[in-house]
């Protein structure tokens, strides 16, 4: 469920019944609907809350302490958080500040490993590059595109029109750039909705435990469970003096909002209700069979095989040096999670015979297209576009995904050489280079200003095995009719001798080295980029993934144009169903309840685990199962404060809330709407999970509010933080609803 790094464009889900009928617990809701569609189901699961309570855009109401997490913009949002307290001070995931931490972090003073805690606001870490946001009203704008759009448009025509009218609906409701403001499509580009945020770009790095909590049981407990991972991090959104968004400032202050979450220590028992508020980042819950073929048999092994590669070769060098490791940990952690999770993905689709649930789908499509001829007519060609359209991207897939992933990105020096593409175009050209002295030393100085910068954290080592790997995977795997001329050129020379050609390619290359970079920067000569060949090789392949790329455009266009079609018709087959659009990072509500389950004949799972539990995993031989010392004091003297339920101390806990990549740091909110923990992963028996929703089998799994809480208070001490908290101790009990779950037949 974590932040991934690529990839929403080919993921889908699938759910019973064309995606239509939902059991209680599937769904991502627009909260704009939630009166209208949910809040009648929501209150017989035992929601306290009223829905001008839930969502408002006059009064304060529980949205308002959702956070989007990005780095800057709004085109989407990497993670989500919650404010909760008067001050702005957020919690979300140890994952999410992962690259912020890790990029504050230096050697002599590493908050990965070591945790950090600010025990005043002036000890706070401003951190650069990262944006909080807040949603002010969304509505629906599709009556102001759709009447322009028609299906005689080609498919670009189209995106062009729907580009134009929505670059001027936002601009319309910014009021003077005071919001950012963007239009989404929604239900394959059936509908549109304009979303209007406030977005604060000073945000402040707070606390977080050391890795052997915050990110105990690593890789290998990644989307697993049981799970005993302390998974969260604190940071504290800050305004300007007057209460405006603004950038860094010492004269800023800590943000005042609208609403802030209550926090509870009552716990959490099955059967409880349980929502999740967030922004996940995507699903196609309407993909055909043929997108579940291509993802099974061609997106997801090329994605599986470069990013296994590149791991090997990070954790080599990660292990035998902390600073490697300190430089790597936030790159390999993403590109770790990826891995894995695509290798559940494809696990899922086997084992939940995915593909042919697609496929009585679409016959019962094409059952209901042929009763009319209207139908024929407008929907009769959708499954068409898309097969033909898969059979097509299939095609040209892996000269795509290789040159862009294990070509361009072979390296950090293949990266870095990236940024001379400026200086090599103003030189390119002999009569214009005369014209262009001054502009090529300026361009030079500047490059120069960021040479050091990028040597410092640059291990020659690790980077040229990394290259050699990359680039023979390359060769290995895509055609050499895609290959760039110069890779041709190379290989051909050294016949076949790929380690000597790197070797080769890394003792002349000026990236590879601060010395060559500097004295080509103090006096540039086009002969010294023209004949660089890891500046040639990006080229080569930055050329071969502009072809790929446009032809990859086209055909994905055409699937568009078939998805359109079949998710109007399958709405139309059942327009009695309440429709949830699919997730495209816009704000959600996914409601559930606390919940076991049996993984497997035999096997049943608690719906939580205990401090025990990180007891029992621990291992001094294995740096993903270390505890520290602290912590085993404070279990072995069972002193966890208020924090505790019955001597035992629980970690995490299991709801049914139906999330996806961009949940991560949900607050994960009870009946009274008060906090009861933090949503950060999935469970991999449910791995195809954003393909198709398990009611018995799929659950998100959450970190207990109250280990947040023991961690902040016993472990840490940092009491001040626990002191700006609103914390409910004591409530009258509340009757708890039965909870049913059926699934209707068709």
């Amino acid at each position: 469920m974590k932040k991934l790094m690529i990839l929403f464009l080919w993921m889908g889900t699938f759910s019973l019944n064309a995606g239509a009928f939902n059991p209680p617990d599937e769904g991502m809701w627009l909260p704009m609907f939630v009166e209208r569609l949910n809040y009648v189901d929501m209150q017989e699961m035992g929601l306290q809350l009223t829905p001008e309570e839930l969502y408002s855009i006059n009064n304060s109401s529980l949205k308002d302490a959702i956070v989007g997490l990005s780095g800057g913009g709004i085109g989407g949002f990497f993670c989500t958080g919650e404010i909760v307290s008067d001050k702005g001070l957020m919690f979300t995931n140890h994952h999410c500040g992962y690259n912020s931490i890790n990029e504050l972090s230096t050697p002599e003073h590493n908050y990965l490993k070591d945790g950090f805690w600010a025990y005043s606001l002036e000890e706070e870490l401003p951190v650069k590059g990262l944006s909080a946001s807040f949603l002010i009203k969304m509505d629906n704008v599709t009556d102001s595109i759709v009447p322009f759009l028609s299906d005689t448009m080609s498919e670009s025509a189209r995106s062009a029109k729907v580009s134009e009218i929505s670059t001027r609906l936002e601009n319309a409701a910014t009021e003077g750039g005071k919001y950012n403001v963007t239009v989404k499509s929604f239900f394959g580009g059936n509908e549109y909705y304009r979303f209007v945020y406030e977005t604060y770009n000073d945000v402040r790095f707070v606390g977080a435990p050391p890795s052997d909590i915050g990110k105990f049981g690593g890789d290998t407990d990644n989307w697993m469970w049981p799970r005993h991972t302390g998974d969260f991090s604190i940071f504290r959104v800050y305004m300007g003096p007057e209460g405006e968004t603004a950038g860094y400032s010492e004269d800023n202050v800590p943000y005042k909002p609208k609403h802030h979450l209550p926090i509870t220590l009552e716990g959490v028992e099955k059967g409880d209700f349980a929502m999740i508020w967030g922004y996940p980042g995507g699903t196609d819950r309407y993909i055909t069979s043929y997108g579940i073929d291509y993802n099974y048999n061609t997106f997801n092994p090329a994605i599986i095989d470069i990013f296994g590669t590149q791991l090997e070769v990070w954790r080599k060098h990660m292990d035998s040096d902390p600073k490697i490791d300190l430089e790597y940990a936030s790159s390999y952690a993403s590109a770790a999670n990826t891995w894995k999770y695509m290798i559940g993905m494809n696990r899922g689709i086997k084992n939940l015979n995915v593909y042919q649930r697609k496929k009585d789908l679409e016959e019962k499509f094409m059952n209901w297209v042929g009763k009319k001829e209207s139908r024929k007519e407008k929907y009769g060609k959708a499954l068409d576009y898309i097969e033909e359209g898969y059979e097509k991207l299939d095609e040209v897939t892996e000269p795509f995904l290789y040159s862009a992933l294990a070509g361009m990105n072979a390296s950090k020096a293949m990266s870095y050489a990236q940024q001379y593409g400026a200086l090599y175009g103003l030189m390119e050209d002999k009569e214009e280079r005369k014209n262009n002295k001054a502009a090529i030393q300026e361009t030079a100085n500047q490059l120069m200003e960021g040479a050091e910068e990028h040597y410092n954290n640059y291990f020659f080592e690790t980077d040229i095995d990394q290259f050699r790997a990359m680039i023979k995977l390359y060769l290995a795997n895509v055609q050499q009719g895609f290959w760039p001329e110069y890779l041709k050129e190379i290989v051909a020379e050294y016949k076949g001798n790929i380690d000597e050609m790197v070797n080769e390619i890394y003792e002349e290359s000026i990236f590879t080295s601060y010395e060559r970079t500097m004295d080509f920067l103090k006096k540039p000569k086009f002969s010294g980029l023209e004949d660089d060949p890891i500046l040639q090789l990006f080229f080569g392949f930055r050329n071969t993934l502009m072809e790929n790329n446009g032809k990859y455009n086209k055909y994905q266009q055409q699937i568009n144009r078939g998805d359109r079609l079949f998710v109007d018709a399958l709405r139309k087959m059942h327009p009695d169903r309440d429709y949830y659009p699919d997730a495209n990072s816009t704000m959600r509500l996914t409601y559930g309840t606390v919940l076991d389950y049996y993984p497997k004949d035999a096997v049943h799972y608690k719906f939580y685990t205990t401090l025990e539990g990180v007891m029992e995993k621990e291992d001094p031989t294995d740096d993903e199962f270390q505890v520290p010392e602290k912590l085993k004091e404070l279990y072995n003297k069972k002193d966890y404060g208020p924090y505790d339920e019955d001597g035992k101390l629980v970690v995490a806990f299991l709801t049914t809330n139906d999330i996806t990549g961009g949940n991560s740091g949900s607050p994960v909110i009870n009946a009274e709407g008060e906090l009861i923990g933090i949503a950060f992963d999935g469970n991999w028996e449910a791995m195809s999970g954003d393909i198709i929703f398990e009611t018995e089998l799929q659950r998100c799994i959450n970190v207990d509010i109250r280990y947040v809480l023991f961690i902040i208070d016993k472990f840490a001490g940092a009491k001040n933080l626990i002191e700006e908290l609103t914390i409910v101790k004591e409530k009258p009990a509340v009757e708890k609803a039965e909870v049913k779950i059926t699934v209707e037949e068709e």
